[in-house]
């Protein structure tokens, strides 16, 4: 009852109240009190407004108002004043009446769409094939190493009986002109008793012609020419002696020199590589 006098409207203005919270060295904790009358006023709560009570507030029944546990209380607004921009200069003229079928226009869309993906697709693939191509590219040989992929040389400045030196791809290139004798010689060893068995005919082009690539296949030195105890090749690092056709006959080499790829272009030309 006290609360209800105290919310009145009607006696608002004949009602005071004053409280103190907390006391203080000024002055002790003293209850609320209504001035000029005997009864006690509870101050009220101030009343929190819900979903009901808004809903009842709104101007409007378009504004929606959305409570839950999981969600706080919203307020949406439509905003009508936006503009929606304008694409007719972008559509093709066949599907800008809304009446119309599509059925119509359909042959003309995807003969469109077609030609799109298409060109899409080629452009693709060339753009694909020239990365491709940049990559390998860029892993080939230089210009400067190219160069040295093959040689030309004058047989005519090999004298009979000598062994020339030449570098092939980084490596020593032994070129031997044989005589008649050594040529004999070299088919006259009995192949079974060889380490690696290889016939004199089947290293050479031209049986006067020797053609070696000049690196030990034991440890990779470079042989001596004209040296060994066979006349042919000798290693000094570590004992290795290749008679004239190039073949291991004694020492720690498994092997027999190794016979680069070459071709004779004419009698006095020849192009190894």
């Amino acid at each position: 009852m006290i609360t209800a006098v105290a919310k009145s409207g009607n006696f608002a203005p004949f009602l005071k109240a004053v409280s103190q919270a907390v006391a203080n060295n000024f002055k002790p904790l003293a209850p609320a009190v209504a001035s000029g009358s005997d009864y006690i006023v509870v101050p009220s709560t101030p009343d929190f407004q819900v979903s009901h009570t808004l809903r009842k507030i709104l101007p409007t029944n378009d504004i929606k108002v959305r409570a839950g546990p999981g969600v706080t209380t919203q307020v949406r607004y439509a905003h009508t004043d936006l503009t929606v921009p304008d694409f007719s200069d972008y559509r093709r003229n066949a599907v800008k009446d809304p009446s119309a079928q599509a059925r119509d226009s359909e042959d003309a869309r995807k003969s469109f769409t077609y030609l799109v993906v298409g060109g899409g697709a080629i452009a693709s693939a060339y753009a694909a094939k020239t990365v491709v191509t940049q990559f390998v590219t860029s892993m080939s040989a230089s210009a400067d190493v190219l160069a040295l992929a093959k040689i030309e040389v004058k047989l005519g400045d090999i004298p009979e009986g000598k062994s020339f030196t030449f570098k092939w791809r980084g490596k020593p290139l032994f070129i031997r002109h044989r005589t008649p004798e050594e040529i004999e010689k070299e088919r006259r060893v009995n192949v079974s008793e060889l380490r690696d068995p290889e016939r004199d005919e089947d290293r050479v082009q031209k049986s006067e012609w020797l053609v070696l690539v000049g690196v030990c296949t034991h440890l990779g030195c470079v042989p001596i020419a004209n040296a060994g105890d066979y006349g042919g090749y000798y290693c000094p690092c570590h004992g290795s002696h290749y008679d004239g056709s190039g073949r291991i006959r004694k020492g720690p080499a498994p092997l027999n020199l190794e016979i680069p790829p070459y071709q004779f272009m004419d009698e006095t030309t020849l192009i190894v590589g």
